[in-house]
């Protein structure tokens, strides 16, 4: 049997520490479900500690989550790691993940402790930890910039106190595969006596070297990668768990490792997190870029055309991309609708796939063909997490150059029934928020708009997100359409929507600590 590198996704935790990338519980919920599906070893879903809402989410996500472990970071006290406990008490299979910063800068300026102290706080953390919960990983918090002697006494201490995992941070992305290598190389030989503790690699990926820092240290030993989908996180994010997992499937012959990940879910999971988050990837993204499986030279579709391998390592649909040639239209039936969702690698249950279908029947009386980016867009937006007690029922605009544009937008309400509003603005976008704003009441402060189609052509649907300031917390909205101002309604009716909801909001907008591995 091959041997297997575990993943543990930090997305739900240090990918949600990304500015603008804050989830509400629905979100995380919905995020951690993909994530248990991509069959991921270890889903970190928070820092319990940070705040009442992560520590909701946290909980929430633990008593969801049967496959895989659930884990929450947590500071070496006792404090932080019995509200991660709390959290996390009732998951099927639970993990506390603790730290302490070991390098000298962190030392002498954050902590302003000695060496022995350290080491006192770091088995201190274990200890306690490990009287609550079977497994326990440790952290020393920019390890890559730490001593290694230092280093090696810190994580003997560790595993004496009671760590079953040892992770080894490159907090800043500062370290480089060879010096990784090193570490690595010599904390094996240095925990040669535990052979029941694994070791295990979190990089940063400010010097793009992430993914490289990662397989370099599997390659010494290392037995667990922390990642995130898309490679999402503070500064320029984290080892992207789709890069690592498929570098592992496709070079099988050089690092003899695999993962359990199902990597026919990445593409998927990748644009779920794209849409929550409302970060894509850039085009040419490795493995989830819209650029990745595309070849436009001429000799390079020649070759493709002659046998695929020729300019591909991988097939697109190992990672999830459909290659059928089945057409969608308005003619189309249910059963062609619901092999192409399958194929697309999303579950849906009934209902919303019957609601998914309905829409889809909707935008195929707009457009001649249905791409796989329309149905991807149809699915995740069916799924949102907040339906809310307003509706778009009627939106009309006008404009002309020199004139202020004209809105004349009608809601529908659950409970106060049609309402309508007209308002003039700069553009047709700002009048019709000026028409939403008048009609729910809730002024927002508009901070980043925008827009993304969604597939090809003059009649592509358009995506636009909207981030807005309400009440000193930021939110984000979605709305897609092949009418891009109806798209930007549809995104403003998404936020008043999650606000009529304070409790499924609480969370949003989190004060999350920072220099955290």
């Amino acid at each position: 049997m091959a041997e297997t590198v575990k993943i543990f996704d930090t997305t739900l935790r240090d990918g949600e520490q990304a500015p603008g990338c804050s989830m509400n519980i629905d979100e995380k919920l919905k995020v951690a479900k993909a994530l248990e599906s991509l069959n991921v070893d270890v889903i970190e879903a928070g820092f319990a500690a940070a705040s009442p809402g992560d520590f909701e989410s946290v909980s929430a996500i633990a008593d969801s989550i049967k496959n895989s472990t659930v884990c929450s970071l947590a500071r070496c006290n006792i404090s932080d790691i019995d509200k991660a406990w709390n959290a996390l008490k009732h998951a099927k299979k639970s993990r506390i993940h603790v730290f302490v910063a070991t390098s000298e800068i962190h030392r002498k300026f954050k902590l302003q402790m000695a060496k022995e102290e350290i080491i006192a706080k770091a088995v201190e953390g274990v200890s306690y930890a490990r009287s609550l919960c079977d497994e326990i990983e440790f952290s020393p918090e920019d390890a890559s910039r730490t001593e290694l002697d230092f280093l090696s006494e810190v994580v003997l201490a560790a595993i004496n106190a009671g760590a079953t995992i040892i992770n080894v941070p490159d907090t800043v992305g500062y370290t480089t595969p060879q010096e990784f290598y090193q570490v690595f190389s010599h904390l094996r030989t240095t925990i040669k006596d535990h052979p029941e503790v694994t070791l295990s690699v979190h990089c940063h990926d400010d010097l793009g070297m992430a993914v490289a820092n990662s397989l370099s240290a599997v390659s010494a030993g290392a037995r667990q990668v922390e990642c995130t989908i898309n490679g999402i996180g503070e500064r320029a994010g984290n080892c992207s768990l789709e890069e690592v997992v498929m570098a592992l499937e496709t070079r099988y012959n050089h690092y003899g490792i695999k993962t359990n990940v199902t990597t026919n879910k990445l593409y998927p999971t990748s644009r779920l997190v794209s849409n929550i988050t409302g970060m894509y990837p850039p085009r040419n993204k490795a493995i989830v870029g819209e650029n990745a499986f595309a070849h436009e030279a001429g000799i390079h579709q020649h070759g493709m055309l002659q046998n695929s391998a020729t300019y591909e390592i991988m097939k697109p649909e190992d990672v999830g991309l459909s290659k059928s040639n089945l057409v969608l239209g308005k003619h189309s039936g249910r059963h062609a609708f619901n092999q192409r969702v399958i194929e697309l690698g999303f579950n849906v249950d009934e209902a919303k796939l019957e609601s998914a279908f309905q829409e889809f029947k909707i935008i195929a009386d707009k457009k001649k063909e249905i791409s796989d980016g329309d149905i991807e867009a149809i699915i995740l937006s069916s799924d949102k997490a907040t339906d809310g007690p307003w509706s778009l029922l009627d939106l009309e605009v006008k404009t002309k150059k020199g004139t202020p544009a004209s809105a004349n937008v009608t809601l529908m309400h659950h409970e106060n029934g049609e309402l309508s509003a007209s308002c003039d603005g700069d553009g047709p976008v700002e009048a019709t928020f000026k028409c939403l704003s008048t009609l729910s009441k809730i002024e927002l402060k508009l901070i980043k708009f925008d827009i993304k189609s969604v597939s090809k052509g003059d009649d592509a649907q358009g995506e636009v997100i909207i981030t807005v300031s309400y009440d000193g917390k930021n939110y984000r909205g979605h709305g897609v359409s092949t009418d891009i101002v109806e798209s930007s309604a549809l995104a403003y009716i998404d936020v008043i929507n999650m606000l009529s909801f304070k409790s499924d909001s609480k969370n949003i907008g989190l004060e999350i600590p920072q220099n955290i591995i």
